[in-house]
């Protein structure tokens, strides 16, 4: 558990070295799974005051606070996604500025690049608003609940990130490391996606042939990037 926690803590803190938090906008997750424990960032306690110690562990099935802090308010969230997604084992949620402009407008991310296309196989969904009953009940395990139906069939390992509907950002990975990696890249192809429909409203996807070649390059049973 205490590697877990390390590894925890060194991806919280990443986040504000990447840009992607303002003040306490975001938390880190990871989960073992073995134990039926997740390790997320305390709610409310700013980045430079972050310890091991702090650290929140919750029950994932329960969600009972085994642990440390009080933990974030998106914990819900994160249980939702692990117990949802067997193949993750890191979770973020950010408000980083690019993303949440396509999560306000309420829109998904298409793939018109193949920066892109390194890491996400097709657009980046942004879910339906939120019904009154859902905001006013279980609010932050609804909002995980909505990331898992927007998804449907989808496999989370190929586009490991959604956008919720008027919030902001969720990506997640195979450990917290991985996962903040991928909100980096989510937050730069936001970026140059808006740009490029600012530029060219009418901008189409790329083709599902370049798309196909990008993604399976790097990440197919043939995957030829990279040092072996």
């Amino acid at each position: 558990m205490f590697s877990l926690k390390e590894a925890v803590l060194a991806a919280n803190l990443e986040l504000p070295l990447q840009g992607l938090v303002r003040y306490t906008w975001g938390n880190v997750s990871g989960l073992d799974r073995a134990r039926g424990l997740m390790v997320i960032k305390p709610s409310g306690v700013s980045y430079d005051a972050l310890t091991i110690e702090g650290l929140s562990v919750v029950e994932l099935e329960s969600g009972r606070l085994v642990e440390g802090l009080k933990p974030s308010s998106d914990t819900g969230t994160h249980l939702a996604l692990y117990r949802a997604f067997p193949e993750i084992g890191g979770v973020v949620h950010t408000h980083s500025r690019w993303a949440t402009l396509f999560a306000q407008s309420g829109r998904g991310i298409p793939p018109l690049g193949t920066t892109h296309a390194d890491d996400f196989y097709g657009e980046i969904p942004c879910t339906a608003p939120m019904s009154r009953e859902a905001i006013r009940g279980e609010y932050e395990l609804n909002t995980g609940l909505a990331i898992v139906e927007r998804l449907g069939a989808c496999d989370p390992m190929t586009i490991p990130a959604a956008l919720v509907d008027g919030h902001g950002p969720f990506a997640w990975g195979r450990d917290p490391s991985e996962a903040v990696y991928k909100a980096v890249v989510l937050e730069e192809v936001s970026m140059m996606a808006w740009h490029t429909l600012l530029l060219e409203p009418g901008r189409q996807p790329i083709s599902q042939e370049l798309l196909d070649r990008h993604w399976l390059r790097k990440h197919g049973k043939d995957a030829y990037y990279g040092q072996k």
